[in-house]
């Protein structure tokens, strides 16, 4: 989880400035309880942290900032010490509190965005509020995926990826996470020998990949890749601009090409790796526009902090 400490801080400051919240009294002491935590979150102090955004929800449970910090706190304490696995629950039960929250809050964003398009700030306060949503789903799927419960971690990305109240590209992210497990354990069967061999073809190391002997494991085999393919095709129906989508369609193809270079399906291998040469040029181009995209937005903020220093 990569969560900037100063960021945080400066956040809760804002917001500690412009907010409202139930009585008067509970209002500045949460306030004061957030700055406070969020101070001593920027100096690692994360127990302290933990007790003063725990104060600032209990003063003032309408705050979804103390609610959000919380579970952030509680996974920054996990990931410095993984032995802590009650952090990583707690940590996992707060992010779950929030996620509808902002679902809501994502929703409303999207619908002021679109009624005044054109509105810089209204868009800037959609993806704001967007990209906490992701990072909040997406923290709960890596506490459960590194705490090792994979039948909760699929049963979250499942519910993420049905959840048509949610942006297609939140939902197209939970299908490409679990396309990629579905990729590795294709690739941990057609990527070791004795299935796949070194030949030299003339005079060049090349790969030969051998049908497994085990008839169970050819089956995993093929069931992997074909669970990844369903779920990587209903990503690319919800977004079709990720490269990262188009990445694991490419590595998902070339398994398929593998199972039918195995199987002695020339006319097939020839199609996957068409198909797979395709995609793979697609995933270079989108990523090559994100690559420019981020230089220009680097080098726009850039020339903003020149032209605030003179």
């Amino acid at each position: 989880m990569r969560v900037s400490r100063v960021g945080i801080f400066a956040l809760i400051t804002i917001t500690v400035l412009t907010g409202a919240g139930c009585s008067f009294w509970n209002q500045i002491k949460a306030r004061q309880d957030l700055v406070d935590g969020a101070k001593a979150y920027s100096d690692k102090k994360f127990e302290e942290a933990e007790t003063l955004f725990r104060d600032a929800v209990k003063r003032d449970p309408s705050n979804l900032l103390g609610q959000l910090f919380l579970a952030r706190t509680l996974h920054s304490q996990y990931a410095a010490n993984r032995t802590q696995m009650q952090k990583a629950d707690e940590a996992v039960a707060e992010y779950r509190k929030v996620v509808p929250e902002y679902k809501a809050e994502v929703a409303r964003k999207k619908q002021a965005m679109d009624a005044s398009a054109g509105d810089e700030k209204a868009a800037t306060e959609y993806n704001n509020t967007l990209s906490i949503l992701n990072s909040s789903i997406s923290a709960v799927a890596n506490l459960l995926d590194t705490t090792n419960k994979t039948d909760e971690w699929k049963a979250w990305q499942t519910e993420i990826a049905n959840d048509a109240g949610l942006p297609n590209e939140t939902r197209a992210t939970a299908l490409t996470s679990m396309a990629s497990k579905e990729n590795t354990c294709a690739n941990d069967i057609t990527g070791v020998e004795p299935v796949r061999k070194t030949v030299k073809i003339d005079g060049k190391d090349e790969y030969q990949y051998i049908k497994p002997t085990d008839a169970k494991v050819y089956e995993e085999l093929k069931g992997c890749i074909a669970r990844g393919t369903e779920l990587i095709n209903k990503a690319l129906d919800l977004d079709k601009n990720s490269d990262s989508i188009w990445s694991y369609k490419t590595s998902l193809l070339i398994q398929e090409m593998r199972v039918a270079e195995m199987d002695g399906r020339k006319e097939d291998e020839a199609r996957f790796k068409t198909e797979a040469d395709k995609a793979k040029a697609e995933f270079t181009r989108l990523a090559e526009i994100k690559r420019k995209a981020k230089e220009e937005e680097e080098a726009r903020k850039k020339a903003e902090e020149e032209e605030a220093k003179r």
